[in-house]
């Protein structure tokens, strides 16, 4: 049916709104031929451009090589298997439970006003060029189409945009490269995997009734997909693979694609001690804090061993807050990538490290940090080469069902707008879910982007084991109780084919439960006295050294010339030269070092001790205030230059990135980084403390108490701008009162800084413990005004030696002690605020200052030190500028009543007790401020 025209032209025999179709396509072939279809592309190549009419005049009528039929029935044909392609998924066998919901209408013959002859006489290479042998016509090219777009695995591929994707994508579909070709021992294989998982669950059901378990019952299939997501991942040379989950199902990955032993989980459904349970060998549990958590939140490592090579699989640790994992596995996956060995940006591969993050249906159109991570999925600054994402679909969320739980069709539609492939698979069709999971990793590692596998089952029981889901959702499981199993659906398909017999198939669930009973039996017996006391290690308990963390003025001094020393031919904008220039003669003269400099030398010297650094945040290249400027830019080519890059003898990487305008998802991503790369000091900086509370589920879940919980470790550094300036309730409280109610058993340490000297010191404090047991997350208020204050730049020679204090006395009062009657105790910038009224006022020789600069630990012992060289003080006073419910006042009360001298009050000077953290006005603010100092420095007589 190959058209050659002469004088005429085979499109003149199209006619309405075909040959729109054609004309609108032949225009996108003409900026780029690769834009349009195979077939189309060969069409236009043979027939040229469409006409709107028959040409007209001498040879007009110059023969047309097919008739007007001929041709519509070719281009019908096309837009059908296009259709196919495109729309294959509505008709497709994807649900285990029903097909109520199927739409045939777009790949019917008769839609496209075709028959079985017509497409007969349609050649292949038109609709299908990578159709199999056996496909000989149109009409089995067709039949074909539908075969591969609408059975136990479906594609929706039409929001992937590259056309060299989606050429592979037709390729490995079309031609069923995709699908593996199962050997008998391979099927077997696949349902003693089916029976372990269903095994494990009926075994745990009548055992241990009505505990909750979250079972995987419905979803059995996503096991074996995981083991293939994981082998096939690690044949492709993948060293790391970091798993994110939710609670379904998550006992069962626990035990069979992290190893696990069912005796320690048996045990802890027990009650039973169950550490001692743990062999020797290829698997390790990341999950003992000291405060512990429910089995199904719990984590592990395991050493996946194929051949001589080692793949190491971790479960992250996980809340109930169902998505909020998949940032920090993301983090975790990003940090095994990279090299951070040498100075510069850290050399990524890709290919080291796998992120596989499973997803609740309900959760993943339903929780917006799922949105956040698939945003930062191709940043630079975040990308991992492509996360394959597992819709663990039960085609219900707690008691909803899917018309309340979503405005989409499926699941996954929120994919759609990143680009990224969806395979729908039956979760019924184990063989399936494995072709989906090759495909998923393939594509991965071809193109460095995310997948999305959306596995469509059911749940057999209710959210947890003691619901009754018949009490909400009767239509659905009606259903449910009548289907059987996906092992019994496999083990009948394959006796049916004669794959091995009905006894052998129920011998191999005899066995099975049989080695369940005899591994309970080695559980020991019920702890009915547990050790309920809980309490931290003994390096956790005990406050961190106060060792040295000065630096040679001679180290300083170089150091601080390299920072300055850019390239001759590289311009630096002229005004921004001429701040930085300013630095050039501290350390010979003494001079001030103000807040951004004193930060970059801090990270200077961390640096050339080896340690590396990786910060982020929204503007932190530059800094919200413009007061960091780490990254210069030519102010004629745009080209970067990053002076900790060419720092002399550093052995260590650095990297500052600005993140998109997301919280939550930037910090669960640190967090993860900093727990897979113990030794980076790593930090995260929001554009206002105020921001912080969009990562309230981090702080709480993870960060404050992830220790305690499971052991783990992290040293994060958390830099929240701070401060009362009149800029309004979302510009002024890093919400100080929040991470102090969360300060317990040494967490973390959370400061408030008044000088620059003192935020040197104690960022040099963290990265010297950042590999020792004793590390703690760090949270500091940093400000904004005292950015450049006088008051708070310190001077060069407070650098070269001294370290991080908790406590500073207030430079300018305590001359007598015999005559000191008011202690007042603040933090942060109100204690410079203070300073510059004190600086105004005179007789005030009844007074003294100390500034509380870490807050928790709370420094009793400094404090106390302090007041006991003051005999005859009436009272002690908390100044503080947030209004009274806020800031640090509500921690500080008790305490501060401990340690204040008999006799003496302990009152609160400051706001009163507001709803919003900050005025509005910045008239009205001032006001209120000045109020708050002078009522600091006034007797109470007065």
């Amino acid at each position: 049916m190959k058209m050659q025209t002469a004088q005429g032209n085979p499109w003149t025999q199209f006619s309405g709104p075909n040959l729109g179709y054609v004309t609108e396509l032949y225009e996108r072939y003409l900026e780029d031929p690769e834009s349009v279809d195979p077939e189309m592309k060969q069409l236009f190549e043979e027939w040229g451009a469409p006409v709107v009419s028959a040409p007209q005049g001498e040879g007009a009528a110059a023969a047309v090589p097919a008739s007007s039929t001929d041709l519509n029935v070719l281009f019908n044909a096309v837009k059908l298997a296009d259709s196919i392609r495109t729309y294959g998924h509505l008709a497709a066998d994807i649900n285990p439970l029903t097909d109520e919901h199927k739409d045939t209408r777009r790949i019917e013959l008769s839609t496209f006003n075709l028959t079985e002859e017509e497409l007969r006489k349609v050649p292949v290479q038109y609709l299908c060029p990578d159709a199999p042998a056996h496909v000989r016509d149109g009409f089995e090219a067709i039949q074909h189409l539908k075969k591969v777009y609408t059975d136990k695995v479906a594609f929706e591929l039409a929001q992937v945009h590259d056309l060299e994707e989606r050429k592979w994508f037709r390729q490995q579909i079309e031609s069923t490269n995709y699908y593996p070709t199962f050997s008998t021992e391979q099927k077997v294989e696949l349902l003693k995997r089916l029976t372990q998982v269903e095994g494990f669950e009926r075994f745990i059901h009548k055992t241990f009734v009505g505990q909750k378990r979250f079972s995987i019952e419905g979803l059995d299939a996503m096991v074996p997909l995981l083991d293939i997501l994981v082998k096939h991942s690690a044949e492709l040379g993948a060293k790391t693979v970091n798993i994110g989950m939710a609670h379904r199902g998550r006992l069962n990955v626990l035990a069979h694609i992290l190893g696990k032993p069912y005796e320690m989980i048996f045990a802890e459904f027990q009650h039973a001690p169950s550490k001692n349970l743990l062999p020797e060998g290829s698997m390790k549990m990341t999950t003992y804090g000291w405060t512990g958590d429910v089995k199904y939140h719990l984590g592990a490592d395991h050493n996946y061993k194929d051949d001589a090579d080692v793949t190491r699989v971790t479960l992250a640790n996980n809340p109930s807050h169902l998505e909020v994992v998949s940032p920090v596995v993301a983090g975790y996956t990003r940090a095994a990538q990279e090299n951070r060995e040498k100075p510069g940006i850290p050399e990524q591969n890709t290919d080291a490290a796998l992120a596989i993050l499973i997803h609740g249906d309900a959760a993943f159109p339903g929780q917006g940090i799922v949105s956040e991570t698939f945003n930062m999925s191709q940043i630079r600054g975040y990308h991992t080469g492509g996360s394959i994402h597992v819709i663990a679909n039960n085609n219900i969320g707690f008691t909803t069902e899917t018309y309340d739980s979503r405005s989409t069709r499926y699941a996954s539609d929120l994919a759609k707008g990143f680009e990224v492939p969806i395979v729908h698979v039956n979760a019924d069709d184990p063989e399936a879910c494995v072709a989906a999971a090759l495909m998923a990793v393939d594509y991965r590692n071809k193109f460095g982007k995310d997948f999305v596998i959306d596995l469509i089952g059911y749940r057999r029981l209710g959210h947890n084991e003691m619901d009754e889901p018949m009490t909400t959702n009767p239509g659905m499981y009606q259903l449910v109780r009548k289907h059987p199993t996906a092992r019994e659906i496999y083990a009948d398909k394959l006796v049916s084919r004669g794959v091995l017999t009905k006894e052998e198939a129920d011998k191999l669930y005899e066995d099975n439960e049989k080695k369940l009973k005899e591994l309970y039996e080695k559980v020991p017996k019920k702890d009915e006295n547990p050790d309920i006391i809980m309490n931290p290690p003994k390096f956790v308990e005990k406050e961190l050294p106060a060792h040295e963390t000065g630096v040679e003025a001679e180290a300083l001094q170089r150091m601080n010339r390299e920072l300055l020393n850019w390239p001759k031919d590289f311009n630096v904008f002229k005004k921004l030269e001429r701040i930085l220039k300013r630095r050039e003669n501290v350390f010979e003269e003494d001079g001030q070092i103000d807040w951004g400099h004193a930060e970059t030398l801090a990270f200077a010297s961390i640096l050339k001790e080896g340690t590396p650094i990786r910060l982020t945040g929204q503007d932190a290249q530059r800094g919200t205030f413009a007061h960091r400027n780490l990254v210069l830019h030519d102010e004629n080519t745009g080209e970067e230059y990053v002076p900790l890059d060419h720092l002399e003898d550093a052995n260590a990487s650095f990297v500052v990135i600005n993140s998109p305008l997301t919280e939550a998802a930037v910090v669960g991503y640190e967090y993860g980084y900093n727990v897979f790369s113990p030794e980076t000091l790593v930090l995260w900086e929001a554009q206002f403390g105020d921001f912080a509370n969009m990562a309230q589920v981090m702080f709480d879940q993870f960060i404050s108490s992830g220790r305690a919980k499971w052991g783990q470790k992290s040293g994060l550094v958390m830099l929240l701008p701070h401060g009362y300036e009149g800029q309004g309730p979302e510009h002024s409280s890093g919400r100080l009162e929040r991470f102090l109610q969360n300060a317990a058993e040494n967490n973390w340490t959370v400061a408030n800084l008044s000088s620059t000297a003192q935020y040197f010191h104690i960022l040099r404090r963290q990265a010297s413990i950042l590999k020792k047991e004793e590390v703690r997350p760090l949270v500091i208020m940093t400000p904004k005004s005292l950015l450049r204050h006088p008051l708070a730049a310190s001077k060069a020679s407070e650098f070269i030696h001294g370290t991080f204090k908790p406590v500073v006395e207030e430079p300018r009062l305590g001359d007598n002690p015999e005559k000191v009657e008011r202690i007042v105790l603040c933090t942060g910038k109100v204690s410079i605020d203070l300073a510059e009224q004190i600086d105004k006022t005179e007789g005030l020789d009844w007074l003294h200052v100390l500034r509380v600069e870490e807050l928790y630990p709370f420094p009793k012992e400094e404090i106390n030190a302090f007041l006991s060289r003051y005999p005859n003080v009436k009272e002690v006073v908390w100044l503080q500028e947030e209004p009274q419910n806020f800031g640090a006042w509500t921690y500080v009360d008790a305490r501060l009543r401990d340690v204040a001298p008999e006799g003496a009050s302990v009152r609160y000077i400051g706001r009163r007790r507001r709803s919003s953290p900050s005025e509005g006005d910045a008239i009205v603010h001032k006001k209120e401020q000045a109020r708050i100092l002078k009522a600091a420095l006034t007797r109470d007589e007065d």
